[in-house]
């Protein structure tokens, strides 16, 4: 195979027939949602090793590579297929990740790709106007006014968090990138924020113990009540709150902090409040559902990954700011080949980003808007929003079963009661579930109770699969109880 028009069509014509049959295959419901064979079959199987060192890819190689690879993907198209917070991608989105595949613009920086970074400006205002923060006349206004915020996409919720957190840092101590970070700053969040919050800090060099973690309630809720208590003792210790960190929503519950009461608390000290709402966020597209960010425009910055619900594929998450000046005050950099004095046409993403080479990301989210629109992907967030309360509904109903909370999401979580709420032996189903591979559903503790855990993200997912699923976990679980589990 040549690198040329030619061999790139014929090939592709290969790919895209073998992934429109994988497609059909998967949302029929077909067939197996997970198959796991152990990495040394797999490596043989596609013949890794060969194709590595002989090369001589054609499309008839193509076809037989992708029939050893495809079987053994997570087939996430499948409507059982209730697992992790990964998006169900909208065949749009593929579009842009195959375009991009063609012309690789790295478009940090303007002149390495104009029409992407038109794009990525204009996804940030939409995002932005969904928050409260887009002060424009339209998507295409890029004039930013002392009201204005602002933002950029970077490559995962990880990232964006990191670059929220140096912003915050760049605010309380703007020395700290040339002289390092003071020791006295620390950071207040859930004590089950997601880990990436612990590692941010960390890689900022304040250390695990910078994370002060504020108490939740039985659903892994924030306290509000709690962070004026230890918000003074914190200031009695010396200590300066860098941030104040809130969930939207917990990673392991799907429910929501009080975002309004603790912006409040946030607005009343003068302390940077943000947002990880790298799941959550997508509330705000869905006029039934955004009351749950109530209070989110007195955030200072907020986390929102369009590749868990805005039907993206990985990895796309934004980093939005109230106040657009936060962007150019985060990074400072040098670099004689980037950074000169040019004519400005377009603007440059680099000195507001970890990443120099930065994929035209916002053209997947783009992609499935304009396939969708914004109707579409609100009647989306909604839908899976309230499918999730009625498979509550669904499994409460079942003597054996039983829910602890209320979903606010698409995440819930439930227990199979029949032989006693031992953790280990929820696990055990768990890993049985996923082993057999006819559905695939994930496992959470909460309150150091081990809970069965669904992400309703798939919109093929009905009440008849939910059906199908506690079916085949008390069957299971029988077999389980037999082997004298």
């Amino acid at each position: 195979m040549q690198n040329t028009s030619h061999d790139f069509k014929a090939v592709a014509e290969v790919v895209v027939q073998k992934l429109a049959n994988y497609l059909a295959e998967s949302q029929s419901g077909e067939g197996k949602v997970l198959i796991q064979q152990p990495i040394g079959q797999l490596a043989q199987d596609m013949e890794l090793e060969k194709w590595i060192k002989e090369g001589g890819l054609t499309p008839a190689g193509a076809s037989k590579f992708l029939d050893a690879y495809l079987p053994n993907t997570q087939h996430m198209h499948h409507p059982q297929y209730i697992g992790h917070q990964v998006a169900v991608p909208h065949v749009a989105s593929s579009m842009a990740d195959l375009v991009h595949g063609v012309i690789n613009n790295p478009m940090a920086i303007y002149e390495m790709g104009p029409a992407g970074s038109a794009v990525e400006h204009t996804i940030i205002n939409w995002m932005l106007d969904k928050v409260g923060w887009f002060k424009g006349s339209h998507l295409g206004d890029f004039k930013k006014g002392k009201e204005s915020g602002g933002g950029v996409l970077t490559h995962g919720g990880s990232v964006a968090n990191l670059t929220a957190l140096s912003a915050a840092r760049a605010s309380i101590a703007p020395e700290a990138w040339m002289e390092g970070t003071p020791n006295d700053l620390v950071v207040l969040g859930s004590e089950v924020a997601h880990y990436c919050i612990a590692r941010s800090i960390s890689i900022m060099g304040m250390g695990k113990k910078a994370m002060i973690p504020v108490p939740v309630n039985k659903w892994e809720v924030l306290k509000p009540e709690t962070l004026i208590p230890i918000y003074k003792r914190v200031k009695e210790e010396g200590k300066r709150v860098m941030a104040v960190v809130a969930n939207a929503c917990a990673t392991a519950t799907g429910l929501y902090d009080p975002i309004d009461e603790i912006g409040h608390f946030c607005e009343e000290n003068g302390l940077w409040f943000h947002v990880d709402g790298a799941h959550g966020a997508s509330a705000l597209v869905s006029p039934k559902e955004r009351h749950l960010l109530k209070g989110v425009n007195r955030a200072d910055s907020i986390v929102w990954d369009t590749h868990k619900m805005l039907r993206t594929s990985t990895l796309c998450a934004a980093v939005l700011f109230k106040d657009y000046r936060n962007l150019t005050t985060t990074f400072q950099q040098k670099g004689s080949y980037l950074f000169y004095e040019k004519e400005a046409v377009g603007f440059d993403i680099i000195t507001h980003t970890v990443e120099c080479t930065k994929a035209a990301i916002a053209t997947k989210l783009f992609w499935v808007l304009a396939a969708e629109g914004e109707k579409g992907l609100a009647q989306f967030v909604g839908n899976q929003y309230a499918i999730t309360k009625k498979f509550k509904q669904i499994i409460d109903a079942h003597p054996d079963f039983s829910c602890p909370y209320e979903p606010e999401s698409n995440i819930l979580c439930f227990l199979y009661t029949k032989f006693g709420l031992d953790n280990s032996f929820q696990l055990a189903l768990q890993n049985a579930v996923v082993k057999k591979g006819d559905f695939y559903i994930s496992s959470s503790e909460v309150n150091g109770i081990r809970y069965l855990r669904l992400t309703v993200i798939n919109p093929l997912t009905t009440e008849v699969h939910i059906q199908a699923l506690m079916e085949e976990i008390i069957e299971i679980a029988a077999k389980l109880k037999t082997a004298n589990f």
